[in-house]
């Protein structure tokens, strides 16, 4: 793990997906491992960049996750590492 996630939350609309797809569920748990890790999923090599430089500057750190058959998600950590948020694009 390279930095403390602090309390992980997600929207309203991930939950109720995760209730009703445990496929889903176990994309959002590997997904979440993966964020923690430093791999930041499919953004932009500049933006995995910054991801790199906010670890060290205690930054915001943002990631996104897609899986065939399932919608993409966005991962955020908050620049003081007290919440990461999973969310659906479209809820930014």
């Amino acid at each position: 793990m390279k930095f403390n996630p602090g309390k992980i939350v997600v929207t309203r609309s991930v939950y109720t997906m995760m209730m009703e797809n445990t496929e889903f569920a176990t994309h959002i748990y590997k997904s979440l491992n993966r964020h923690v890790a430093g791999d930041w999923g499919e953004i932009r090599a500049e933006d995995k960049l910054t991801n790199e430089t906010a670890l060290m500057d205690g930054e915001r750190l943002f990631s996104a996750y897609t899986r065939e058959g399932l919608p993409p998600i966005w991962i955020v950590t908050e620049w003081d590492r007290s919440v990461t948020t999973v969310l659906f694009p479209d809820e930014y």
